[in-house]
């Protein structure tokens, strides 16, 4: 008597580990019957051949779902079916499935997807042995690999990332040297993912501004009541994202700013100052050379985010067989002077870093003779922080770039394109807000080292647990335009208390014990408290029950034990947003003609 089992939704599971045996039963008997006969059959124990043949089938069955869920961008995780692999031998057919997907989809972001799952392949060989599996990707071998990718050849790019893969595979330690290389070469394609928004920066003509004249700009920083994490590539293009953002005056005024002139000399003049436009430089640099802009894609270089702002506006071309003084005689009649400063900490979870990119870029733009729109800065700082390889989403710039309160939101779908909606609150709603929010500086240094990379690797597998949280993030944004539309003040505090919670799935490891404490003890006195940005440290912002309360909750911060240095801040909803103006020559500004030390 021959058995030949028909299709059904589930696969044969003898001789596979129990961990991967679907419950309550080892096998799968859909397909038996209820006769006796079958029943019988079906416990008889199979011989080796048979058990090999099974598996064989089993992983064969596996190899066609990794296709069919890369290729359908389902929302399945691969991660069960990659262990189960690794510990039956089957882990090089898997990454041939996997090389096959990412080097013929077309497509920068399914392809993206493939690599990081070699990564988890390379990541269960190791054991759990070998070190950390983050770490750095900038091993010679895997240069040619890359340049490849960042050429836009993704077959080619795949093709060698296999090739050299082979010499990483004798013992756990390459193996996750390996890992890492392919999640560097993941964000490559990210990267040119995300890029795809900049046909959404359209840049017109504007009045040269006279030479020597300042184009300043200052920006509020932004407070995310709900929704981030969701406006992270590549979760934001996979996925959607919704972000509700304020814009914020600190101690009534707009800390973010930057400002640019035209000079006579042929050169590039980067300067950062302290807290304000007033206060002494801490770093200058002075460019001369296409060379000296080289490393503006290496993010703690200095300066490296103005000479990202020059290539991103195209005022340099790089690269370019034509001399950057030659550029910008020809182009400005001379060089340019960028001043930067910002009176909050370095990881205060206000956003600082993407609003100064757009403050840059808007001076930039306008001191060159264009001029932007505020849709174009928001998709020209995706793309300058793609360029930047800094990553990060698009909520930090909504939040400092338009005025008040709004929602962003991204579709699920390339290219990345993000819409703001400003959502009307009830008339006197936003005094309201003033005399209730306030922020609370912790003390504590927000950045969190491989925080990003962890959140990316999570999606990239689909653990169940991150997709329904970005699921949540998203409904518990549209929850909170709701609250702000209806002027709820403890509806919208509901929303911000599940943010933060919302925020701990996404990154575990997030809330300091020092935050905690603080958290507890504003506990009876707030409708709702949060995190700014990732999470970690910096700003903890609160939603009162009375209003103005900085100084009685001061006092009792003081009285807490165990929480070091803290401070507290009035903040302000900046209903105008950020500003541009033109201004004059400054004799003392001009007093130091870029005494700045050479790159």
């Amino acid at each position: 008597m021959s058995f030949h089992p028909q299709p059904c939704s589930h696969t044969f599971f003898w001789g596979l580990p129990r961990a991967v045996w679907p419950d309550p039963s080892p096998t799968c008997l859909c397909a038996l019957g209820s006769s006796p006969v079958s029943w019988r059959m079906a416990l008889q124990s199979p011989t080796a051949a048979e058990l090999g043949a099974r598996r064989a089938l089993f992983f064969l069955q596996g190899q066609r779902k990794v296709r069919r869920v890369l290729l359908g961008r389902q929302d399945s995780s691969l991660l069960p079916l990659t262990r189960s692999a690794v510990h039956e031998g089957y882990h090089e057919a898997m990454l041939g499935t996997l090389d096959e997907v990412a080097s013929t989809a077309g497509d920068a972001g399914i392809a993206a997807r493939a690599l990081a799952c070699i990564a988890d392949v390379l990541g269960c060989m190791a054991r759990g042995e070998g070190g950390l599996r983050s770490g750095p990707a900038a091993n010679r071998e895997w240069a040619v690999a890359f340049g490849l990718l960042e050429s836009g050849d993704i077959a080619g790019g795949v093709r060698e990332l296999a090739a050299e893969r082979q010499k990483w595979m004798s013992r756990p330690a390459l193996l996750l040297r390996a890992a890492r290389h392919y999640e560097g070469a993941e964000q490559i394609l990210i990267r040119q993912a995300v890029m795809s928004s900049c046909q959404f920066v359209t840049v017109g003509p504007a009045e040269l501004p006279p030479l020597g004249h300042w184009v300043q700009v200052a920006c509020p920083a932004r407070l995310d009541l709900s929704g981030g994490w969701s406006d992270t590539p590549p979760i934001t293009y996979e996925h959607g994202g919704a972000v509700v953002d304020v814009a914020v005056l600190v101690d009534g005024c707009r800390p973010i700013g930057a400002r640019v002139r035209r000079i006579s000399e042929p050169e590039l003049r980067l300067v950062s100052l302290g807290g304000t436009p007033r206060s002494e430089a801490v770093v200058e640099l002075v460019c001369r050379d296409l060379e000296h802009l080289q490393d503006y894609c290496q993010p703690h270089a200095p300066g490296a985010l103005l000479k990202a702002a020059f290539i991103c506006t195209q005022v340099v071309q790089l690269p370019s067989q034509k001399p950057l003084r030659a550029q910008l005689r020809e182009g400005f009649g001379g060089g340019f002077e960028v001043h930067t400063w910002s009176k909050l900490p370095h990881g205060s979870g206000l956003g600082t870093s993407s609003i100064l990119a757009g403050a840059v870029m808007a001076s930039l733009y306008r001191a060159a003779g264009k001029a932007a729109s505020t849709e174009s800065l928001i998709h020209a700082v995706l793309h300058l922080e793609q360029r930047l390889t800094t990553g990060g989403g698009w909520q930090d710039q909504v939040g400092g770039l338009v005025p008040g309160i709004k929602i962003g939101r991204s579709k699920a779908q390339l290219p990345l394109r993000v819409e703001v909606e400003k959502i009307p609150v009830p008339s006197g709603y936003t005094q309201t807000l003033n005399d209730h929010l306030l922020l609370v500086y912790t003390g504590k240094t927000r950045l969190a080292r491989n925080l990003l990379q962890d959140v990316v690797r999570n999606w990239y597998a689909r653990l169940p647990s991150t997709v329904q949280n970005a699921d949540a993030l998203v409904s518990n944004a549209e929850e909170c335009a709701q609250a702000l539309r209806q002027g709820n003040l403890p509806l919208l505090g509901g929303c911000l208390d599940r943010y933060w919670q919302q925020k701990k799935c996404m990154a575990p490891g997030c809330e300091p014990r020092a935050v905690r404490r603080m958290m507890d003890a504003l506990q009876p006195y707030v409708y709702g408290q949060c995190l700014a940005g990732a999470g970690g440290g910096g700003f903890l912002y609160i939603l009162t029950k009375a209003p103005r309360q900085k100084e009685a909750l001061h006092q009792i911060l003081a009285k807490t034990e165990g929480l070091g240095n803290f401070s507290i801040h009035s903040i302000e909803v900046d209903t105008d947003g950020f500003s541009v103006e033109v201004v004059g020559c400054d004799q003392k500004d001009s007093a130091h003609p870029g005494e700045g030390r050479a790159v």
